[in-house]
């Protein structure tokens, strides 16, 4: 699995100033909806209901925020570099800036925990993490992302 397969070019988004988390679920439930054809309700409500069970902020100003859907037949993920870091309720207590998420289908067992772990993988790479801090075109952002592609299994 690569992250190429996960996330398109079009999945990748800069947002200005998200006024709170729930805005934020709002916003990727909307993308979710445009480019997966998912129910954006459905999409909202299984986020929040996601968090409520523990908070998806892993620290280092990342979240993985993620939930299984109806309609999907694969995983597919979005990602937002939020101008403005958001409190997430980071396992370091820190802001997040870098948002990275997961939708997988709702029978998934091991596709869903494989593409998790690829993701936390990649954005644990502090370099990487800075240099998608440092940019904000989102075509840059899906090169940056998808650069280690090739060496992954």
């Amino acid at each position: 699995m690569k992250i190429s397969s996960i996330v398109q070019p079009n999945a990748v988004r800069t947002l200005p100033q998200p006024t709170s988390k729930k805005r934020l679920f709002h916003d990727m439930a909307e993308l979710a909806h445009q480019l997966y054809g998912l129910e954006a309700s459905q999409v909202l409500d299984a986020l929040q209901e996601r968090e409520t069970l523990g908070p998806t902020g892993v620290g280092n100003g990342v979240a993985l925020p993620h939930a299984r859907l109806h309609g999907l037949d694969r995983v597919v993920g979005l990602f937002f570099r939020l101008d403005k870091p958001l409190d997430f309720d980071a396992v370091d207590r820190q802001p997040v800036d870098l948002v990275f998420g997961l939708f997988a289908p709702k029978g998934s067992g091991v596709d869903h925990l494989k593409a998790l772990a690829l993701v936390s993988r990649t954005l644990r790479d502090e370099e990487l993490r800075g240099k998608l801090r440092a940019n904000d075109d989102p075509a840059a952002l899906h090169a940056m992302l998808t650069s280690g592609d090739g060496a992954e299994s």
